[in-house]
Parts: structure tokens; C-alpha cells; sequence
């Protein structure tokens, strides 16, 4: 069985801890400045500390870190689910390719810190979506299956995938409307699998609430692009290094919805940038975009109970704008 890990900040000094059933987390002894080192010196002490615990630290307590550390590749999939295809104007079955991008690691952020929204943003969306952590450095074509994937996913975490539509829609920009800074929140567990575990992948369940109320709610059987022929076709294109991190995509529920209409309209050239960007941000109107004060919550877990990553909430601030006159 495998184990939950985190990172943490206690009297200033960052540390890793295994998480016991309950409240209490076991430090792991040793200093290591990123998932990639943890990873590499870590895992082995993880795996021996939970059969004998001695001194633990209580979870209230610490200040939770995100597993994933900088630097690391951030890798998305996208439109991975028929149900988020749909609401996307898009049709709904497993398309020809496999849609990917990429996030900035800067956006990287802890399960339980405040997501930043620029002022100028008005359309803050979110996206539940499982993270695979590689475990093997991958420099060459390789051949990923259900049965070797252990070799190359070290483990998996929740994580958002959030959204600034404006730009990513009106500005055609994925990288930069996904990468603002506290954009990609990751944890709080980090779930070291076992060998014997890796069918679990394709059995976990995602939910995520704004305050309080089910906005996401899928399992990973839905992937239509799932995570080893994704990890086949990257080794294809790309060199991925241990603690770079997969989001493998979101389902429906997100507040952007798309249709043939709007699409029409925000690619017609006799219109101005500003004309469309005024159309798109009306035609949203009503689809409860995060704003300021939101709580997003979010978990995954197996579907038999024995993997849960915990739960991740994050607060929306929106900075207020301080107009300064110089005299």
C-alpha cells in the first residue's frame, strides 16, 4: 500500500512528513530542497518510517507546502473529458489528438493558500484535475502500459488547473492565461504508489465545490486520452525529469460554456479585438465565475476508499487597485 507524503514549513525550515490515519504526520529525516531530491533520497525513509512511527507532529500545526516544487515541468492535457468537451462547443467523443499545453511553475501554490486573481481578470475559472508525478527521468521514446507505468508515475496529488478565460480564450493564449502566479494549487498529499496500485489510476473520483456547493464531480475512467498512452506520446516529443508534474485534464462543470455561436463571433474579423472581448465577457454572464472571497474545494480519492489525497481549499482574493496621485 502506498503512503501520503507533504511538505511543510515548521519554525521557518522546510521539512517532509508521512501522514498517519488522523492527525499526525511523521518527519522524515533529512534535508531536501525539492521533490526531485525527495524523490530521489526520500522515498526510501518514507516507506520505513510508516511501519514504525516514533516522534509525529500534528497536521494543525504545520503550514502545508505544495509537493510539487520549482523547478519543475508543468504538462496539460486538455478538453480530456466528454462532459467538459461539450460545455466547450465541442464534440463530446475522443477526438483525433491529444491536446497539450503547458503552465508556468511560478503558478505553483500550497492546498490551503489564497489564489491571487489579477484585477484585471473578470472571467476566473477552476479546474479539479489528477496530477501525475514522474518518478523516472524519461530522455527517449519509451513504451508506457498499465503494466510498466509504476515505473515512471512516482505518484499522484490533486490539482487546479486555474483559468483566467479572458485571456485564454480572447488573447488564444493557454500559457498565459493559465500561468498568473498561485494558479496551479497543488496538495496537500502527494501519494507515493505502490507497484501493485497503478490499476487505480483509471478508478478515482473527482469533486470540487465553491462554497459548498458540487460545481465537478467525475471519476478517471472517463479520461478519454488516459495517463500511459499520454506519457507514450510525451516521451515521443520531450525529455520529462523526476518531481515534473501531468495534469491530465478536467471534467464538466467548469463556469466557461462555449457553443458554435460564440465561437463564430469571437473569430469574426469584421469585428475589433475590443468588440469581441466585450461579446465573450457578456456572453458568460450568469456562469458564476469565482470572485473575490470564493472558496474552492476540491478531492479526489479511489473509489474504494483506499487512496485519498485529502482535501485542498483555497480562498479567491481579488487585490484591491490603490489609485496613487503624484503631486
Amino acid at each position: 500500500m502506498g503512503v501520503n507524503v507533504i511538505r511543510y514549513s515548521e519554525n521557518n525550515e522546510v521539512k517532509w512528513g508521512v501522514v498517519l490515519q488522523g492527525d499526525q504526520v511523521v518527519p522524515i529525516q533529512g534535508t531536501y530542497e525539492s521533490l526531485s531530491e525527495f524523490l530521489k533520497y526520500g522515498v526510501p525513509l518514507a516507506k520505513q518510517v510508516i511501519k514504525t512511527p516514533i516522534d509525529t507532529v500534528y497536521l494543525k500545526d504545520l503550514a502545508i507546502l505544495s509537493p510539487v516544487t520549482e523547478p519543475a515541468r508543468i504538462v496539460c492535457q486538455g478538453a480530456n473529458y466528454s462532459s467538459h468537451r461539450h460545455e466547450s462547443g465541442l464534440d463530446g467523443s475522443r477526438p483525433p489528438y491529444n491536446l497539450i499545453f503547458t503552465k508556468a511553475d511560478s503558478s505553483l501554490t500550497g492546498a490551503y493558500d489564497d489564489i491571487i486573481c489579477p484585477s484585471h481578470v473578470q472571467l476566473l475559472d477552476y479546474e479539479i484535475e489528477l496530477g501525475l508525478v514522474i518518478g523516472t527521468a524519461i530522455n527517449e521514446p519509451v513504451e508506457v502500459t498499465e503494466q510498466n507505468i509504476h515505473q515512471y508515475v512516482a505518484g499522484i496529488v490533486i490539482a487546479n488547473d486555474v483559468s483566467a478565460r479572458d485571456t485564454q480564450i480572447m488573447e488564444m493564449q493557454w500559457y498565459k492565461g493559465k500561468s498568473y502566479r498561485t494558479f496551479c494549487p497543488v496538495g496537500p498529499y502527494l501519494y507515493l504508489l505502490d507497484e501493485g496500485e497503478t490499476s487505480l489510476l483509471g478508478q478515482l473520483s473527482l469533486n470540487l465545490w465553491v462554497n459548498g456547493e458540487l460545481r465537478q464531480a467525475a471519476d478517471t475512467s472517463q479520461l478519454l486520452y488516459k495517463p500511459a498512452e499520454t506519457l507514450t506520446e510525451l516521451a515521443g516529443l520531450m525529455n520529462l525529469s523526476p518531481g515534473d508534474l501531468i495534469l491530465t485534464g478536467t471534467t464538466g462543470g467548469v463556469c466557461l460554456k462555449m457553443n458554435g455561436e460564440i465561437i463564430q463571433k469571437i473569430i469574426n474579423p469584421s469585428l475589433s479585438h475590443e468588440e469581441k472581448v466585450q461579446f465573450f465577457v457578456e456572453s458568460q454572464q450568469g456562469n458564476r465565475y469565482l470572485k473575490n472571497g470564493d472558496i474552492v474545494r476540491c478531492e479526489i480519492k479511489s473509489l474504494d476508499g483506499s487512496i485519498d489525497l485529502g482535501v485542498q481549499e483555497n480562498r479567491v482574493v481579488v487585490p484591491t487597485v490603490v489609485e496613487t496621485t503624484f503631486k
